[in-house]
């Protein structure tokens, strides 16, 4: 069946799978860049959803999977999209093992319900996205979401221990933590991690879990220009500090700031706080709202003729990054914002006329990549839609394709999402 012929039956047998109040017709605001997806099917259990991709595989429709919706704009525009395949019911958490600091959880929870139940046990998943009222599990794992906790703790694929996933012909396929049933050969946690729902839709996930803290502090320093930004930087990540967080936030209204978060007993943030005040003499560290880790949110406050971007650079090249973008803002008359974390990852938000932000993001990331970098364009205007979100796509691009290639073979899910059309 072409997808542009949709049958009636079809929709029927969505039906018959998940019931009548779960199909819904998909309105404008469902829409993704200029595809408009023809319903929603909003499965109740892993065994309906992977039925409904069976059914959708075996109709040649494209599938975009989605959870909160939080990162829809995320990646390169679908080239097709038919029907959209929440994740909203499958929200429960399966098993919190305590004493053994690990959580099984359905892929269609939000990260806020998650914390606020295993806070209740004194422990927390060690991860910090983007909107975590929102954001579900399966969408923070398909986008590799995470944000300053991300130095202490390891990035998402450093928490996640298993995963069930709905492969585009129906198959449920397990790998690590409790396992169902293992797919040789892949490191499904690892693989999907990141994968923008183009290999299959993430149903369930196990993780490692982390005790709370029984204190937090968090302290900053201002900077007077770019160069002392990155000594404090590399000054206090190169230190002996047991600190948890450490981020520098730049724009063109303000100078510098440097963020540090410290995690333990208060005794124990105390002394961690006399070590930083000597590192960073003579400035002096003064104590902050604990806000401040939101700031990598706030970059998306406004959407007026915005671009909002995320590279990856050394720590020592944060500030070079920085002072880089100010020249070009400064020179094509741009707004700019950057939040960057001392793993080298930041955010940048430009404001200005569409044409300039274009000009100003194509050479910015040719400068990144040129240093062995990337620039990932997160949000960009339509006058933009020409400019690619990924960047250049490295030498695993022909393995990437045979990975798609063995797990989707029609190419129906997120199809053209990711890097290099995949």
């Amino acid at each position: 069946m072409e997808p542009a012929s949709i049958s009636n039956a079809a929709e029927n047998a969505f039906v018959e799978i998940v019931g009548p109040d779960h199909v819904l017709p998909a309105s404008p605001s469902d829409s993704i860049s200029v595809l408009q997806p023809r319903f929603i099917v909003e499965p109740g259990t892993e065994q309906e959803l992977s039925s409904v991709l069976r059914l959708a595989n075996e109709a040649n429709l494209a599938v975009i999977p989605r959870g909160g919706g939080t990162k829809v704009e995320w990646g390169n525009p679908p080239t097709r999209a038919d029907l959209i395949l929440s994740t909203a019911r499958t929200n429960k958490i399966l098993e919190h093992a305590w004493a053994d600091l690990t959580v099984s959880v359905e892929a269609g929870g939000t990260i806020q319900d998650l914390q606020s139940a295993l806070a209740q046990h004194g422990q927390r998943l060690a991860l910090d996205p983007l909107w975590p009222e929102k954001a579900t599990i399966g969408g923070v794992l398909s986008t590799n979401d995470s944000g300053a906790l991300r130095l202490r703790f390891g990035a998402l694929r450093d928490l996640i221990i298993g995963v069930t996933l709905a492969l585009a012909d129906g198959t449920l396929a397990s790998s690590g933590g409790k396992v169902v049933k293992n797919v040789a050969g892949y490191d499904l946690p690892k693989l999907v991690t990141g994968a923008f729902g183009t290999l299959g839709v993430i149903t369930r996930a196990v993780f490692r879990l982390h005790p709370l803290p029984h204190n937090t502090c968090t302290y900053s320093v201002s900077a007077q220009s770019f160069k002392q930004t990155q000594r404090l930087l590399s000054a206090l990540q190169d230190s002996k500090l047991a600190h948890t967080a450490l981020q520098a936030r730049f724009a063109d209204d303000c100078e510098p700031v440097v963020d540090i978060l410290f995690e333990g007993t208060e005794a124990g943030n105390s002394a961690q706080l006399s070590k930083a005040a000597k590192i960073t003499e003579p400035a002096r560290l003064a104590e902050s709202p604990a806000n401040v880790w939101d700031a990598r949110q706030t970059l998306w406050d406004s959407d007026s003729s915005v671009a909002i971007g995320k590279f990856s650079v050394l720590l020592t090249e944060i500030a070079k990054t920085s002072e880089l973008l100010q020249r070009m803002a400064s020179v094509r008359q741009l707004r700019w914002k950057i939040v960057a974390q001392a793993t080298g990852i930041g955010w940048l938000r430009l404001a200005g006329a569409p044409e300039n932000l274009h000009l100003s993001l194509l050479e910015l990331r040719s400068q990144i990549e040129r240093g062995g970098g990337s620039l990932v364009i997160l949000h960009r205007l339509p006058e933009m839609s020409s400019i690619d979100a990924w960047g250049q796509s490295g030498d695993a691009l022909q393995l990437m394709r045979a990975v798609k290639n063995q797990f989707d073979p029609k190419n129906i899910l997120n199809p053209g999402r990711l890097v290099g059309g995949i």
